[in-house]
Parts: structure tokens; C-alpha cells; sequence
């Protein structure tokens, strides 16, 4: 996929289909204030394990240090993963990570981030971290640029139903990549903004997936983003 930022904070993805995709990134102080309330989240809880297992005597040492190894490693990676890009202090602060195509977080992605975090904590407490999230433009860590990571503001839940077409919602006919359901449900999404030419010739591009050309493939690939989004209920 082709990228471009532009001067503020809105990241820019062209998908293959010629669609747009745009967030807005996440700076500093919101990831930080996140860091800072997971990092308070884990070590609540292992204070709590290591007061519990503290009587176990060696036995106990040795849980707690495999307990503590696992929050420290993989408390970030589940919940990037499992939990739609979002662990407790980034959910609090409505940003969230995934890829730097705008796609949602991969397993391969979220670990190599994270295993990074030792190389952004020196010199001494994230400093050369908070120093290249300041100096880049998407906001990276060195985790996030190894990984091809990014974190953006997720789209606030308004409880308003989307405009959504009045189609008949359909399953795609053949197996659609993360990155192809991202472009059909953005092309519903944003239909209003998109002449019917345009339209057609966008949907057009996919005919290998509605199977079908024209104003009959912008109807299809609308069923299809419809039934991706959940339908209208």
C-alpha cells in the first residue's frame, strides 16, 4: 500500500483499490499516560500474587518470577491482539495500535514491538523511546518502526447507528484478506463522499471478489461491507 502523512496528525493509506484511509495518531503524552496505567494495572496485581505467594517460600519465589516475566512480556501483546489493538491504559485513553496500513495488529507485529520495549527503555526509563515518539513523524517508537506499527485514535462509539445502505447483506463469495474487508468496509462507510462514477470504477477494480461489473458490482460489494460491518442490527 502507498502511504503519505501530511503536516498534523492524520495518517494517510491508499489502498490498492484506490481507497483512502485516514486516522488520527496518537502522540506522546496519550501513550504515555497509557504505559503509566498499565504499568500500575500489572504491578497491582503482581503485589497482590506476591503477597499470596510470599508463604510459599522458594517454591513461591519461583512462580512469582515466572509470573512477573510473563505480565512484563506478554500482559501487552494479549491484549493488543485479543482485545482490538487496545490494552486497559490505551482503551482508557481511546487510542489503540495496529499496523502501520491501517489493518488491526498481528501476533508477529505486536511481539516485535513489545519485545523492542528493552532497546526503547534505554538509556533509563524509556527515555530513547519517548525520545524517537517525539522525533518521528507517525509518532514511532523503535519498536514501532521495526514492527510497522503505529497508534491512533480509536473512533469514539457514539451509540448513532451509521448510515448504513439498505442492501442485502451478503457474505463474500471467495476468502477476503484483513487489508481487502478494511478497503470494502470503508468503501460503504464512505460512499456519500465518493461520485457514482467513482463508485463504479472503484468497484470495478474488484470484480474478483463481487464477481460482477458496474453499478451490479457497487451493490454487491455493498452487501458484502454490510455483512462485514455487522449488519444494520
Amino acid at each position: 500500500m502507498d502511504k503519505e502523512t501530511i503536516f498534523d496528525t492524520t495518517y494517510l493509506v491508499e489502498t490498492p483499490e484506490s481507497i483512502d484511509l485516514s486516522a488520527k495518531l496518537a502522540g506522546p503524552f496519550p501513550r504515555i499516560l497509557a504505559f503509566v496505567i498499565d504499568l500500575a494495572i500489572r504491578y497491582s496485581i503482581l503485589g497482590v500474587l506476591l503477597l499470596l505467594l510470599m508463604f510459599a517460600g522458594d517454591m513461591g519465589w519461583g512462580i512469582f518470577l515466572i509470573l512477573l516475566f510473563m505480565f512484563e512480556w506478554f500482559y501487552p501483546v494479549l491484549f493488543e491482539v485479543l482485545r482490538n489493538g487496545q490494552t486497559p491504559g490505551k482503551k482508557k485513553l481511546g487510542i489503540m495500535v495496529v499496523n502501520d496500513d491501517l489493518t488491526p495488529v498481528t501476533w508477529s507485529t505486536s511481539l516485535l514491538r513489545n519485545l523492542l520495549r528493552a532497546a526503547d527503555f534505554l538509556p533509563l526509563a524509556y527515555v530513547f523511546g519517548i525520545f524517537s515518539i517525539s522525533l518521528t513523524s507517525n509518532f514511532q517508537r523503535l519498536g514501532d518502526l521495526a514492527a510497522g506499527s503505529i497508534v491512533i485514535y480509536k473512533d469514539k462509539e457514539t451509540g448513532v447507528v451509521e448510515d448504513l445502505p439498505d442492501v442485502e447483506e451478503l457474505p463474500p463469495p471467495v476468502e477476503l484478506s484483513v487489508a481487502d474487508q478494511v478497503a470494502i468496509t470503508e468503501f460503504v462507510r464512505r460512499r456519500h463522499r465518493i461520485s457514482e462514477s467513482r463508485q463504479i470504477e472503484l468497484a470495478n477494480l474488484l470484480t474478483d471478489v463481487s464477481g460482477k461489473s458496474g453499478k451490479e458490482a457497487v451493490n454487491q460489494l455493498q452487501s458484502i461491507g454490510l455483512w462485514l460491518l455487522g449488519g444494520k442490527h
